[in-house]
């Protein structure tokens, strides 16, 4: 049920460099990816989509990230909104892909710069949202707003009523294209373009396929961390091939001790990722896509922990990656600021979700609804 091939793949890798360069990831990559299904595995066949399981998707978005971080980074944000398009009105899935269904979505959840004001039929919008991965190669945005009495939500907006701003220079997952979506004046969006949060929590949806009845958010909260794993993936192999390269007595390196126990170290660590992100999703489907509220908890917390994990399984290679990891356009550096570039995202923060946990395990209530 993958949807990448050697071909796709090789693609990728081959313009990851350039990806770092023009801080865009390259329309030949995306055109491949399109070509080869990857944005549509989350999409309902309804609309032309694929529905294959999470499990699926996530390790295509591994395997991607073997090529190259940025181009897994954005293809796994973009391709997860046809879940939440899935479980929002149908017209709104409509509107995207009615015509065509690999149309492409971006997104920016973070509310803090958006103005909204209820209308009739809908709501009026604008603002400014950062980190919008990928956006130059999409048509439609998702981007969250606070409704004033009323909470949380995500409104749909088309490229027309939007304009991106570059900003996105940045020390890692330069080719992600992160900018700013801004909104001048206001806009309007029909209520069916429209997502409340609490709908989300609720799992209110109108499928048939009982996997949109998932939390669309343990969908979300993963897209943004699963790439450091195959990151990760792609650094290991690059760091054993230089201790067997390195020297002309190769048993001088690989024979040593401390390179050894890295190996095993950042090994485990793959490992253990992995282990947990299929075993959470496997957990789902097995109970009918229904986790209960205390697993939803605890998965939040576990994805939260990954970018970290990767952290240390990379820092663990650079420092004995050699002198040549420290120049520019080393292969292993690139990794490294990657990975550590993905911690800045606020999905990839821990504390909250740590608290949460340790709280409702306590007896505590809940205090997280984008589980």
């Amino acid at each position: 049920m993958h949807t990448l091939n050697q071909e796709v793949l090789d693609i990728v890798a081959a313009n990851a460099d350039a990806n770092c360069e023009t801080r865009q990831v390259a329309k030949e990559s995306v055109q491949a990816l399109k070509d080869c299904g990857f944005y549509r595995m989350m999409l309902p066949k309804q609309w032309g989509g694929l529905e294959h399981t999470p499990q699926a998707f996530f390790a295509d978005q591994i395997a991607l990230a073997e090529a190259d971080m940025s181009t897994a980074w954005i293809s796994g944000i973009i391709a997860v909104h046809a879940f939440q398009l899935a479980v929002m009105d149908e017209a709104a899935a409509r509107d995207v892909y009615g015509d065509d269904p690999n149309t492409l979505v971006s997104s920016s959840y973070n509310p803090v710069g958006a103005k909204v004001a209820i209308s009739d039929d809908g709501f009026m919008l604008s603002g400014r949202w950062g980190w919008s991965s990928g956006s130059e190669h999409c048509s439609w945005a998702l981007l969250g707003g606070i409704v004033h009495g009323e909470g949380y939500r995500t409104f749909l907006v088309p490229r027309s009523d939007y304009r991106i701003e570059d900003t996105w220079h940045v020390m890692g997952l330069q080719g992600t294209g992160s900018n700013d979506v801004v909104i001048d004046e206001p806009v309007f969006v029909p209520t069916h373009r429209t997502h409340r949060r609490d709908d989300g929590f609720k799992c209110l949806n109108n499928q048939s396929n009982p996997m949109y009845s998932m939390p669309w958010a343990q969908t979300f909260i993963r897209v943004v961390n699963t790439p450091a794993i195959g990151a990760l993936k792609k650094a290991l192999g690059l760091f054993i091939q230089s201790r067997t390269e390195a020297s002309t007595d190769p048993t001088k390196l690989v024979g040593d001790i401390e390179t050894q126990e890295r190996v095993a170290k950042v090994k485990n660590i793959i490992s253990e990722l992995e282990t947990v992100l299929f075993a959470n999703f496997d957990e789902m489907q097995a109970n009918n896509w229904a986790p209960t509220i205390d697993q939803r908890i605890l998965y939040r917390y576990q994805a939260s922990i990954v970018i970290e994990k990767c952290i240390e399984g990379i820092d663990t290679l650079f420092d004995v990656a050699g002198g040549r990891s420290v120049f520019n356009g080393h292969p292993i550096q690139q990794i490294w600021l990657d990975i550590h570039m993905g911690r800045a995202h606020v999905a990839n923060s821990p504390a909250a979700f740590a608290r949460n946990l340790g709280a409702t395990s306590l007896g505590l209530d809940n205090t997280d609804f984008f589980i």
